[in-house]
């Protein structure tokens, strides 16, 4: 495993993390995750990340109390749902068709095109995915870079962003078409 910086920002979003991929009902319990990783904290510092992060309680799926964090994006209402594996799943379909201009790769790097504008929202939308073969991306404000964990593994990623963008064009049931037309 990598070498993670000891920032706030880095242990803040580790404890994201750990709060998406599982139900965690208690801030010792969230304490014990973040040891197991590397990250010492004490329970004031992890009390007021929790509160930075805006991480409320909510009812799991065992219907215990579990913590939360907002989902990504404007939408930051209370009561609304964390984001699931299922809907993180969905989510990037719904982009990869709406914003994905092109997809190239070179070796392990697979360069992707949007409209001006969206290259950090459909970023963060892949880093946030069900992807496992994505070590993670870069994005400025038309152009993400995104980097596999294999050597060789951009043509298969490039491949499977343009197959999801495709899904429901109706114009473009060719991925090379709508590259060349743009």
């Amino acid at each position: 495993m990598s070498e993670q910086p000891r920032t706030k920002t880095s242990r803040q979003q580790r404890i994201v993390d750990l709060l998406e991929r599982g139900e965690v009902s208690s801030q010792a319990q969230l304490a014990d995750l973040l040891s197991a990783q590397g990250i010492e904290v004490t329970q004031a510092t992890l009390s007021r990340d929790l509160v930075e992060l805006r991480a409320d309680k909510v009812r799991g799926s065992s219907g215990a109390l579990v913590y939360r964090v907002p989902p990504e994006g404007p939408d930051v209402r209370p009561g609304r749902p964390a984001a699931t594996e299922e809907h993180l799943g969905a989510r990037l379909p719904r982009l990869a068709e709406e914003l994905l201009v092109s997809a190239e790769a070179s070796g392990n790097l697979v360069v992707v095109r949007t409209p001006p504008g969206a290259a950090q929202f459909f970023a963060s939308a892949v880093d946030r995915s069900v992807m496992p073969d994505v070590l993670g991306t870069i994005a400025g404000d038309d152009t993400i870079m995104l980097i596999t964990r294999s050597l060789d593994g951009g043509q298969r990623l490039a491949d499977r962003l343009l197959e999801l963008a495709s899904g429901r064009r109706e114009n473009s049931s060719d991925p090379q078409t709508s590259k060349e037309t743009s």
